[in-house]
């Protein structure tokens, strides 16, 4: 069953007089929701008994947590000692979704800095490649994943084909596909022909199992010639995507263990619920 819910507090659980992230769980459990992202973007301050009452109160309200790796994180980095920086922020966060009982770790996989794409490509190609062993050393018997992300700047890595071509290396890899991003880099152009692009390059590289539990962020995102410029919500009407043509093929191609989750500005939650609402109108 596909699950859907926010990145983060919505304002409406502020408004309602509540104030802390460990009462989000029932919070989102009772208006519909089942999934919770919790961001480390901004550095993992979280501490493990804090992360132990997280994982208890998820459970008890039915709700499925992802975790976002801090936003610091670039593989395609020359520095070998920002590597291993960059391998810390990761392995902290998959630590931290094991104690919170997650499953997926989305992580930002870098950026070009001042080289050549392909020479930034090829450096996260052989940094992820060696962090995936170190993963297996690890994690080779926890059922966590790791989550590239598309993205919505030219000048970072993260096309879909270059996501879903980096996930073909480990079976632990599954991409998140950030529609709002990927509408960035086209332009605006993202329609249901290349949503159907997407997911039949995701089932000709990764196969079924990985496409069908595919990670998803969805909102409607300002953009300019340079890509990205920042998060709106899904009333907006000048910019996309539109969810009703990706909803229509999660169903035809039956992409049932996918997981959706709301990055909208400030009411994520309430848009990750009209997503869900849409998806199943459809349905």
């Amino acid at each position: 069953m596909i699950k859907f819910g926010p990145s983060g507090n919505d304002d409406l659980f502020y408004e309602q007089g509540f104030s802390s992230t460990k009462d989000v769980f029932k919070w989102l459990n009772d208006f519909g929701l089942d999934l919770y992202e919790y961001s480390f973007g901004r550095g993992i301050l979280l501490k493990d008994e804090t992360a132990i009452e997280f994982a208890n109160n998820a459970k008890q309200n039915n709700i499925q947590i992802s975790v976002h790796a801090p936003y610091f994180i670039n593989l395609a980095n020359p520095d070998n000692d920002a590597i291993e920086k960059s391998f810390n922020y990761i392995s902290n966060s998959l630590d931290k979704l094991i104690l919170m009982q997650g499953e997926k770790c989305v992580v930002h996989i870098g950026s070009c800095m001042k080289m050549a794409r392909e020479d930034a490509l090829r450096n996260v190609t052989n940094n992820l490649k060696r962090f995936m062993e170190l993963f297996d050393e690890k994690y080779c018997n926890k059922k966590i994943y790791l989550c590239p992300e598309t993205m919505g700047k030219f000048q970072q890595i993260g096309t879909y084909k270059e996501i879903v071509d980096l996930c073909t290396m480990h079976d632990s890899l599954i991409p998140t596909f950030d529609f709002g991003h990927i509408n960035c880099i086209l332009q605006g152009n993202l329609d249901k022909e290349n949503y159907k692009r997407i997911i039949e390059y995701s089932f000709e590289k990764l196969g079924e199992f990985r496409t069908r539990k595919m990670h998803i962020h969805f909102s409607k995102i300002e953009f300019s010639s340079k890509g990205e410029i920042r998060h709106l919500t899904l009333d907006d009407t000048e910019f996309g995507p539109e969810f009703e043509p990706l909803a229509t093929l999660l169903q035809d191609y039956k992409i049932d263990n996918a997981t959706i989750i709301s990055e909208s500005k400030n009411i994520m939650a309430q848009d990750a619920k009209k997503l869900k609402d849409i998806f199943y109108k459809i349905k």
